[in-house]
Order: structure tokens, then sequence, then C-alpha cells
């Protein structure tokens, strides 16, 4: 699947929670965690580098610029690409696709799972680090329940909750290491965590990106389907100008 933005056309985009998932998630279930000023809101830096504007204007990005330090990260998820203004740098610009879960019914894991907790942090960061599979900070196992899979004692895979909307909860992280690729670990993961949020009465959601052909083919066979994409836009506050 390719994928261009289009440029912003100056309409209000978002008709739909989903539509705007990080400025949702801050202002409701996950506002603990949240920074806000105006029309901009975004992750305290520990936890995530995710933000949100209730619209995309001039005006939203001069706000968020106001909650970040220079040379912080800000990703948001966009109806379209955007020039943010002089007081950030673009670092990443590519499409970004978002899945939900049908409803179907999710097998059951077929491996030993353990939920993971505090202790299990320094090797879930690890983890992340190496297999690359989006934002995951030193706080991010704190925003739900993350699963994983460990092999002779040393955690193998992981999986888990990032942002979370009234009636909805997204599947993040989805790591595997490279040991342990093909054994199905990232499916029976994937299964139990979106199993338990069915169970709370909600509808899992993902992203991935839209190349990631061999992920969207595994996460269309646990029932996922494809709802919408994104502009997924990585910046960098800038260092104000002296006067």
């Amino acid at each position: 699947m390719s994928f261009q933005a289009p440029r912003f056309s100056g309409k209000l985009p978002f008709l739909h929670p989903l539509d705007n998932p990080v400025w949702e998630s801050l202002g409701s279930v996950h506002a603990r965690f949240a920074r806000s000023a105006g029309a901009a809101r975004r992750f305290i830096p520990e936890v995530s580098p995710l933000a949100g504007v209730s619209e995309p204007t001039p005006e939203a990005f001069d706000a968020l610029a106001s909650l970040a330090a220079p040379g912080e990260p800000a990703t948001l998820f966009l109806e379209a690409r955007v020039v943010p203004g002089p007081k950030w740098s673009v670092a990443r610009d590519v499409g970004l696709l978002q899945m939900v879960h049908s409803g179907s019914a999710l097998a059951s894991p077929s491996h030993e799972l353990l939920e993971l907790n505090g202790k299990d942090a320094a090797e879930m960061l690890a983890l992340a680090r190496l297999t690359r599979p989006g934002p995951f900070d030193e706080r991010t196992r704190e925003l739900g329940t993350f699963r994983g899979v460990r092999v002779d004692g040393r955690l193998a895979a992981m999986t888990g909750e990032r942002l979370k909307l009234p009636g909805f909860t997204e599947l993040s992280a989805v790591c595997v290491h490279p040991e342990h690729l093909g054994r199905g670990y990232a499916r029976s993961l994937m299964s139990a965590v979106a199993g338990g949020i069915r169970a709370r009465g909600e509808t899992p959601f993902l992203h991935v990106l839209p190349e990631n052909a061999r992920a969207i083919s595994l996460y269309e066979s646990l029932g996922f389907t494809r709802r919408r994409l994104f502009a997924l836009m990585g910046l960098r506050r800038e260092h104000d100008k002296s006067p």
C-alpha cells in the first residue's frame, strides 16, 4: 500500500474519536499523563513523545511548542501533512494505517503468557529498543496492561496497551526478539491483549506502517480491519532564536 498525505485543507477533519486518538486519550483516560496548553496536548516525555492538537492550526502548533523544551520530539497523527511553523522542524513524515478489531472471535493463546510489571521494566525497554515497534520510553509500560513471553528466563516477546479513550484501547509495542521469530508469540500475545480489551467491553485498535505487509496480514487474520490513513509527523522543537 502506498501513501501520500494531502495538504491540510483548512476544514475541521476530526469526526470520530479515533480520528484524533492521541488528543482524545490525553483528554480522558490518560489525562494524568498529559501536559496541556490551549489546543495542544502531549504525553509527559518519559511516557511517550505522542502529542495531539484539536485542529492543526498555527496557533495549535505554537501552543504545542510551549509544552516542549528545545530539542524535544513530538509525534502526531494528522489528517494530512502540514507545515508546523518556525518553532518546529520535521524529522519524520510518513503514512500510518489505523486498524480496528471487527469483534470476531479471538483464539486462545497457544503459549504461556506473563503479565509484565515494574520488575520487567529494563528488559521491556531493551526489547523495544532492539525491535523498534514505535515510540516506547521509560514509563510507556504505565499506560496499560503488558504481557510477555519468557524463554529460558529472558523476555522474548511482549505486547501491551497504549492509547486509551472511552470505549477504545490501542494495542501497541508488538515486539519479538529476532532470535524467537516465527514461533507464534505475536499472535498469542495479541490475542490475549485484544481479548482482555474485549472483555472490558471496549474495542481494540492499532496503528501500523502501511508498507509493513507481514504485520498487516497477521492483524487481519486476528480480525482487525483497515479503518483510515494518517499522516504521521515526527517533529522536533527548535531552539528559540535570540532577539
